[in-house]
């Protein structure tokens, strides 16, 4: 390799790779056999190899450092600079440890299943804990040999996040909590919503997750929407795929989880094609990703007028309407309640459940935490936060899937991508007129449109929090998130 032409060669068999592993992942959540786990284990392992070895190839090493990058468009300086990001990740941490990582976080996601069914976390805890020890060495490999020693969470956190630190997620958090504290207070000493009851077919709900998700513009040419047990999207480019999760007793559910994963996947096929298979031809970042996903639930698919289409389609695939009309069905939606669940929760509490997972998360990589007291740890904290007990470990500890596939310093992006929804929706409201009245019709084009033209053609050619200043027009901050909740859940529970 000597030229630029010749890295982005190469940077596109490993972006293919990459690919390929992804859908290896994909196929054990939805349809591998049981029996495979183990089989599957080596074969992430045997890929992360050869990934790791290319991306730290001394080849191309050698070409990074010869490159002349003056003679490059503002593109090619992007795609440069995230393939200098990744060489210089990729050679602090050994290859082994990578091949280790993948094949001990395939293992762990059974485990996990297993617990989760069997409401034995017990049984988990063996694979949490040597996950956790693995994550810590890779922390401690990315941050070695820097001067202020570094912070191996912040290192961890810079793979979903770049830019960000754990310091600086605590400070957002601490400047949010009050306002939704007092929010979710005052919400709570008023008479609830009634909540969504019946019966209500699980194929009929997989029914109208297609129609919703093509509703939002997600292209079933390229994608597909399957069951998992936890909802994801997966792939990019021309191969989008999102899951969903059904239950009988909670079409929501189903509904606002094809949503949020169609949010991720809109942006994934929604990047300028020019990119594909670069590191540019990926969401800039999770809390960016997020962002998308946030807004295509919340922004857009709880709000009054597009709940008045979802409820004409509720009536036309289950055969009777849920709610006496639609003002009640929005109020249903959007009903604050108690709910262990953090995919499950509504507007007002949910960045309360990332809050408790950024702490123990943070607590476990720095050795504050042990693993053998997470759960206790888990649900003193939550009986602190919400005011009430965890009653069994697929409602604590055992409900996120994102511990044992090793995604530690994901969990905060969730939060700052409601953020930067919060600042896209103030801006998106500033922009378009009568937006109200198509989506009480259906119509999403004009929302996801302007997503698409301001933040997901570009996928990521830009830094993370400068792709939401540009899509917005001013420095994304807290305030516009906070200001939108408190006006929707005012008017809904006649706080004024």
């Amino acid at each position: 390799m000597k030229t630029y032409s010749e890295i982005m060669a190469h940077q596109r068999e490993t972006e293919a790779l990459a690919e390929i592993a992804g859908r290896l992942g994909w196929d054990q959540e939805t349809m591998m056999p049981h029996g495979a786990g183990e089989q599957r284990a080596e074969e992430m392992a045997a890929m992360e190899k050869v990934l790791h070895a290319r991306r730290c190839d001394p080849a191309l090493g050698d070409a990074l450092e010869a490159l002349r990058e003056t003679d490059l468009d503002a593109v090619g300086k992007a795609n440069v600079a995230a393939i200098r990001r990744a060489y210089d990740r990729a050679v602090r941490v050994p290859g082994d440890l990578s091949a280790t990582l993948a094949r001990e976080t395939s293992r762990a996601q059974g485990v996990w299943a297993r617990a989760r069914a069997e409401e034995d976390s017990a049984a988990f805890l063996p694979a949490l804990e040597k996950i956790v020890a693995l994550k810590r060495e890779e922390g401690a490999a990315l941050t070695d040999g820097q001067q202020d020693g570094g912070d191996p969470y912040d290192a961890l956190l810079a793979d979903y996040e770049r830019g960000a630190t754990g310091a600086g997620i605590a400070s957002l958090f601490d400047a949010m909590r009050p306002r939704l504290v007092a929010l979710r207070a005052a919400i709570l000493e008023q008479p609830a919503p009634e909540p969504i009851s019946g019966s209500f077919d699980e194929d009929a709900q997989m029914r109208l997750s297609q129609e919703i998700a093509s509703t939002f513009g997600y292209d079933m040419t390229r994608g597909r929407i399957d069951r998992a047990v936890h909802p994801f999207s997966s792939g990019s480019g021309a191969d989008v795929r999102i899951t969903t999760r059904t239950a009988a007793d909670d079409p929501f559910g189903s509904i606002y989880s094809t949503i949020h994963e169609v949010g991720h996947a809109a942006y994934e096929q929604g990047i300028d094609p020019i990119h594909a298979l670069t590191p540019l031809g990926h969401g800039v970042s999770m809390g960016v990703h997020e962002s998308q996903s946030r807004i295509y639930e919340n922004q857009i698919g709880r709000s009054r007028a597009f709940s008045q289409w979802l409820f004409g389609r509720m009536s036309a695939h289950f055969g009777a309407a849920p709610a006496a009309d639609a003002d009640r069905f929005y109020a249903m939606v959007n009903r604050v309640s108690d709910s262990f669940i953090r995919t499950e929760s509504d507007e007002v509490q949910y960045n309360l459940h990332v809050m408790l997972r950024f702490d123990l998360e943070r607590a476990m990589m720095s050795g504050d935490l042990s693993v053998h007291d997470l759960e206790g740890a888990w649900n003193d904290r939550f009986a602190a936060d919400f005011g009430y007990v965890v009653d069994r470990p697929s409602n604590g500890m055992l409900q996120d899937v994102h511990w044992s596939v090793g995604l530690f310093g994901y969990f905060p992006t969730y939060t700052l991508g409601n953020v930067y929804a919060g600042c896209l929706h103030k801006a998106m409201r500033e922009d378009l007129g009568g937006l109200d009245t198509a989506l009480a019709l259906g119509d999403t084009a004009p929302a996801t449109d302007w997503l698409r033209d301001k933040v997901q053609r570009h996928g990521g050619v830009y830094e993370p929090a400068d792709t939401i200043a540009r899509a917005c027009g001013f420095t994304p901050g807290p305030e516009p998130l906070l200001d939108y909740l408190e006006t929707k859940f005012s008017d809904l529970y006649a706080l004024h």
